[in-house]
């Protein structure tokens, strides 16, 4: 429900859907599948900042688990099966990043400049 609840407020602000249309899904597939905690959601936050950048936030309340970077193992050699989604939000937006608290939460953001 994160994508398109997205996609509806920013046709509504009149900006573009991609790539905030991914990076929430990313997001939003990553609390519902590691932040997830019985009896508790995930919240989605779309911002936007002067001049023109979006930011995207998703808080759950699994803070101890946070999104790693690479698509490798830890050895940083072999190819994960999975996570690179992750790699697909770095690429997309222009900064994004890991905040903590109040505990047990924790909210992954991402900043995306709509003027480029």
């Amino acid at each position: 429900m994160a994508r398109p609840l997205a996609a509806e407020q920013l046709q509504a602000w009149g900006m573009p859907l991609d790539p905030a249309r991914l990076i929430v899904a990313e997001f939003a597939a990553n609390a519902a599948l590691h932040g997830r905690v019985p009896g508790r959601s995930f919240r989605l936050t779309l911002t936007v900042a002067a001049p023109a950048t979006l930011r995207i936030e998703v808080t759950d309340t699994c803070g101890d688990r946070k999104p790693e970077r690479k698509g490798k193992d830890r050895d940083g050699e072999t190819p994960r099966e999975s996570g690179y989604g992750m790699l697909l939000v770095e690429e997309l937006a222009d900064h994004w990043g890991v905040s903590g608290g109040p505990v047990p939460r924790k909210t992954v953001w991402a900043e995306v400049d709509l003027g480029r």
